[in-house]
């Protein structure tokens, strides 16, 4: 039976992810707290893992209900905690330290700071897909994947590649359901920089996104929308939700089915 197997919830952008039990809708269909800050430069340019490999290496733990990050700065004997509604200056500080230059926290309550604002839903994957796609490197392990991939919601109990049936034609969506929750699919996930980094210390895998697109390519569903990849550096499926949903709670445990289209 598929059912909702993980929540992954990413407070502060490029940073470490928190698990959580549930989550709830935005009106822009965002989760509440996922991408809540990003950390800017001067020229307002993100400072994430595409642009600057180094924010690997920081570790953060979210405690959400208290609203604190510890975070743990290489090199140091312990992590630093900081309450993020009231010590942002002070973690400001300590972040411009760390990469050496000066960094500002900015925060977005309504949608966060999403990579596709179009689409600001939960990007959503399987837990085969990761099992298969870790399966491709054999250094890496599933968890390696999953931290590298960064998806919101997991889905078990389904074949690998099943999240490629939430997406359809250009210009289309597909409807389904997270429990009670109205997800509409929209597209497969362009991938970055970041997967082919280590999520803890920032070093290439080699040769990863051609790997990753020989064997995307090869496993590719007979059933799937193709128009969709004018590459196949493509994996998880953004999405969007309706605002009917706003204030919705997604479960670990919920079923997942797809509505007709």
């Amino acid at each position: 039976m598929s059912h909702l197997a993980k929540i992954l919830l990413y407070p502060i952008k490029s940073l470490d992810g928190v698990e959580v039990k549930t989550a709830t809708v935005l009106p822009s269909g965002a989760l509440q707290y996922d991408r809540e800050f990003a950390i800017f430069d001067e020229q307002n340019r993100f400072v994430n893992g595409k642009r600057h490999a180094k924010i690997h290496s920081l570790r953060a733990k979210f405690s959400l209900e208290n609203r604190v990050v510890h975070l743990q700065i290489p090199g140091s004997n312990s992590p630093q905690v900081f309450h993020l509604d009231q010590e942002q200056k002070r973690l400001e500080a300590t972040l411009s330290d760390f990469f050496g230059f000066a960094v500002t926290l900015k925060q977005n309550t309504k949608m966060g700071f999403p990579d596709d604002t179009e689409s600001p839903g939960a990007t959503v994957i399987s837990t085969a897909t990761l099992i298969e796609v870790a399966s491709w490197f054999p250094d890496l392990s599933v968890d390696e994947m999953r931290r590298r991939m960064r998806a919101n919601i997991e889905i078990d109990g389904v074949p690998a590649f099943w999240e490629d049936r939430l997406f359809a034609a250009e210009g289309e969506t597909v409807s389904f359901q997270v429990g009670d929750v109205l997800f509409f699919g929209v597209n497969p996930c362009q991938r970055c920089l970041v997967p082919t980094r280590n999520s803890y210390l920032g070093a290439v895998y080699p040769n990863f996104q051609k790997i990753f697109v020989q064997k995307r390519q090869a496993t590719m569903p007979s059933w799937i929308a193709a128009s969709r990849f004018n590459h196949f550096y493509r994996l998880s499926v953004n999405t969007k939700v309706p605002t009917s949903e706003a204030g919705k709670n997604l479960q670990l445990g919920s079923k997942i089915k797809i509505l007709p289209q």
